[in-house]
C-alpha cells in the first residue's frame, strides 16, 4: 500500500454505505477529479458495495466490506472487498457482455451492477477467491477505456 492511500471498513449494511460515498467525494476532490468523474465513480462504487451487502453475507448482514482508495498520479483505485459467499464472475459476466444490441427486456437480474460499472469506470476487475474483491479504477479527465 502506498501513502497516498485512505482505507475503511464498512459493516455488511445498507446503513453504511453512504460513508463509503462521502469518503470517496473527499478522497476524488483532493486527487483533482471533476464533479462528474466523482458522480460516476460513487454510482460504480455504491454498486460494488451493494453487491457485497446483499449478496456476500446473506440476510444476516453480519460481516465487514473493506474499503481502499488508492491514489496514483493521474488515476484513483478503489477496492471494495468482503469476506463473504463469492460468486462465478466469468458466469455472470457473459450474461451482460453484449448488452448494447439487445432490449432491456433481455437483460439478466444479476449482472447489470457489473455492466454499470464498466460503464461508469475505465477498468473494472473483479476477483472472486475468499470472498469477492471489486477494482475500481478512474483516470482524471478520461471519459473511454484506459489504454
Amino acid at each position: 500500500m502506498n501513502e497516498n492511500c485512505v482505507s475503511l471498513t464498512i459493516p455488511a449494511k445498507a446503513d453504511y454505505i453512504d460513508v463509503v460515498r462521502l469518503a470517496l467525494y473527499g478522497v476524488a476532490n483532493k486527487a483533482g477529479f471533476s464533479y462528474e468523474e466523482i458522480e460516476d465513480m460513487k454510482v460504480a462504487v455504491s454498486e460494488a458495495c451493494n453487491n457485497a451487502v446483499l449478496h456476500a453475507y446473506g440476510s444476516d448482514q453480519s460481516g465487514l466490506v473493506d474499503v481502499l482508495f488508492e491514489i496514483g498520479q493521474d488515476t484513483i483505485s478503489i477496492t471494495v472487498k468482503d469476506s463473504g459467499s463469492s460468486f462465478q464472475y466469468e458466469h455472470t459476466a457473459g450474461k451482460t457482455a453484449s448488452l448494447h444490441d439487445k432490449p432491456l427486456s433481455e437483460a439478466v437480474s444479476g449482472g447489470l451492477g457489473i455492466f454499470m460499472m464498466n460503464a461508469l469506470m475505465d477498468r473494472v476487475e473483479i476477483r472472486t477467491n475468499l470472498g469477492t474483491e471489486v477494482i475500481l479504477t478512474k483516470r482524471v479527465g478520461r471519459k473511454e477505456g484506459m489504454a
